[in-house]
């Protein structure tokens, strides 16, 4: 069949675009992914192989979190990475090979705690976020905080030479924390001490994959993104399980938990200009005060803070402000007789606390973070986003947008 004169024009304007054979699907919107913003957390074998199809699809705004160095073993199922990558940070080396792939990409790469160190401004810049994380904790964390936010994100899994990946939406479970069991509850409860410090223990687990089974999981995930993105049918809610022994695969529906505490999405989100070292507690609190016309209102933190160790033998109090996670079981031991201390931790300001002095960035919270506030009738969220560019570099550019 002759192309019409106009096909023919198009045809040629394409012919030596980058991404020429992706227009040639009838729905696809190379402007849109090209504008999407990806926060992609973890930087191991799952996170490479989708940092590779983002790159490879023209994803051009890309923050990358890893909290681990490149390790020899890495090699064997990290497309990225090379040789002379190991004892480099996952994050630097898989954003610098980003880059190679893509040079007109943005890519912001954190080294840190997804859980801990990271602020909420990740997730309130995202379009999408995608995980390939080995651990529960992390993926809990993403999920509340995703649906805080109001973001999706796809999680990925794999173990072996099988797999999972899933989709999840804010507003319509089921979530991540749908799916939880009592063993996976029991495993997330081990992470932890009965005093919030964290079983060292615990911390190096090992999970054998393979790079056939990553590429296939972060193959869905990304697939899965670009169909979010341009508003076709997902997996949301849902799970597509690859079997590698026999490659079979299906697709199972999860239920919602009614009783899920991850099912809480902020309504209204003001961004405040300041950075976090530019504006107390006391001063946070007073502006919810005016916005929500209440004289009663709570702060509430991201996440929960250790607030001091105290020794209830020798009576000592060591005023700390770290995030809980942070401090190690043995960190609990008194240095005057050895006993172990009690925790006292904060997750929100009232008003009349003998921290509210303290500005944002000295609370053991991370900058470029959220604060909730709320009276009786109303919760609004506060976004710090004066740091916005000492975190996200050159993808802050498009900030406005948050």
């Amino acid at each position: 069949m002759a192309q019409t004169p106009e096909l023919a024009i198009k045809a040629a304007q394409l012919e030596d675009d980058r991404f020429s054979r992706f227009r040639l699907i009838q729905w696809w919107d190379q402007e849109k992914i090209g504008e999407a913003r990806v926060l992609v957390v973890g930087a191991g074998a799952l996170g490479n192989e989708i940092l590779k199809n983002l790159a490879l699809l023209g994803f051009r705004n890309i923050v990358v979190v890893d909290l681990d160095k490149i390790e020899l073993s890495n090699l064997s199922r990290s497309v990225l990475y090379r040789e002379s990558d190991v004892g480099k940070y996952k994050c630097d080396a898989a954003a610098a090979a980003v880059r190679q792939l893509a040079p007109d990409a943005k890519v912001a790469a954190l080294q840190g705690n997804i859980v801990s160190g990271l602020g909420l401004g990740l997730f309130a810049w995202a379009d999408v976020i995608l995980g390939g994380l080995d651990n529960r904790e992390a993926r809990l964390w993403i999920n509340r905080a995703a649906w805080k936010l109001g973001k999706p994100w796809i999680d990925g899994a794999i173990e072996g030479i099988n797999g999972v990946a899933r989709v999840f939406v804010a507003g319509k479970p089921a979530c991540y924390e749908c799916t939880l069991g009592e063993k996976d509850w029991e495993l997330l409860e081990k992470r932890m001490s009965c005093n919030l410090l964290t079983r060292e223990d615990t911390e190096a687990g090992k999970v054998a994959t393979t790079p056939t089974t990553a590429s296939i999981i972060a193959g869905i995930q990304v697939q899965e993104a670009v169909k979010l993105l341009h508003g076709l049918p997902t997996l949301a809610g849902k799970g597509f399980v690859f079997e590698g022994l026999n490659h079979t695969s299906y697709v199972v529906e999860y239920s919602e938990n009614p009783d899920c505490q991850s099912h809480h999405t902020l309504q209204r989100i003001s961004t405040l200009p300041q950075r976090a070292s530019e504006m107390t507690l006391a001063e946070l609190y007073r502006r919810a005060q005016i916005d929500l016309q209440s004289d009663d209102v709570v702060i509430e933190f991201s996440r929960d803070v250790i607030h001091s160790l105290q020794c209830t033998s020798c009576g000592r109090e060591d005023v700390l402000f770290v995030p809980v996670g942070d401090l190690k079981y043995a960190d609990g031991k008194c240095p005057n007789d050895g006993s172990m201390r009690v925790v006292k931790t904060v997750h929100s300001y009232t008003g009349g606390e003998d921290f509210g002095a303290r500005t944002l960035d000295n609370l053991g919270l991370p900058v470029y973070d959220v604060f909730s506030a709320r009276s009786d009738a109303e919760e609004i969220g506060y976004l710090i986003a004066g740091d916005a560019v000492n975190v996200l570099g050159a993808c802050a550019a498009r900030e406005d947008r948050s």
